[in-house]
């Protein structure tokens, strides 16, 4: 999926800057950039049924994982064989998350992961020695997520480290009495004060008005767990309507006969 969109055009000595919604203009001598910023879904599942769903679905774009969820699992399954059918399966973005808590334990653990599966993003903690881990594997340009962030001074911390993504937890945050919503519009505030490459990704979903607030923030990503992904699609009125539309359907076959 593309996530941004650039148009370039000649223009005056100017520079402005203008956000309307999702779409960010910047006018920059000589150039005008314009920057479509669409917020992609991905699932956050271990389940292989679950993700062959959500391929089939069609509009699913990538995949997050932890130890959690693979826990979940049979545990006589080969994970790195589940990880590879889950990255077979559905494409697109997968995050593998590492085990260690030292820099440079994660760092071997991510050259471990990436020996199998080389397309993948190293889910690392938000922790001193993590984000020492990140900055250097920014530096060999290593895809990395930088995980458990609960509040802007960590998310800024992570953007400095050189994370590709910086996944921020929105039920966990609510479940203490903080308003995750709050916090997930100053960091998007921040991100477009500041012009931090990182890309924000919504985690914790909850319940679909946690997507809600997601886009409305902002953020780049929502990744969301399959029951949640699934009770986003529903509406009782759509349930409703639809069932109008058939019984009148049948009814005019049935006057046809």
């Amino acid at each position: 999926m593309i996530q941004y969109s650039t148009l370039h055009f000649i223009f005056p000595h100017c520079i402005y800057i203008l956000k309307i919604g999702f779409y960010c203009v910047i006018y920059k001598h000589p150039l005008i950039h314009l920057y479509i910023i669409i917020m992609e879904l991905y699932v956050d599942t271990a389940n292989i049924e679950q993700i062959r769903h959500c391929a089939a679905l069609g509009f699913v774009s990538g995949v997050t994982t932890n130890p959690s969820l693979l826990a979940q699992e049979d545990p006589t399954i080969d994970v790195k064989q589940l990880l590879l059918d889950i990255h077979k399966t559905i494409g697109g973005h997968i995050s593998i998350e590492v085990i260690s808590t030292k820099k440079e334990g994660i760092i071997k653990e991510a050259s471990e992961i990436l020996e199998w599966c080389p397309e993948a993003t190293i889910k690392i903690p938000m922790i001193a020695e993590g984000l020492a881990a990140c900055s250097e594997l920014a530096k060999r340009e290593i895809p990395t997520n930088v995980t458990l962030v609960f509040s802007p001074s960590q998310a800024i911390a992570a953007a400095n480290a050189g994370a590709t993504y910086v996944s921020v937890f929105l039920g966990r945050l609510d479940d203490i009495g903080v308003s995750s919503r709050e916090v997930l519009e100053q960091i998007c505030e921040i991100w477009d004060v500041q012009q931090y490459d990182s890309l924000i990704i919504a985690a914790s979903i909850r319940h679909p008005m946690h997507i809600i607030d997601s886009a409305a923030a902002g953020a780049h990503i929502a990744t969301i767990p399959y029951k949640v992904l699934l009770q986003s699609l529903e509406h009782p009125l759509t349930t409703s309507g639809l069932d109008r539309f058939l019984a009148d359907n049948a009814k005019r076959l049935a006057a046809k006969k």
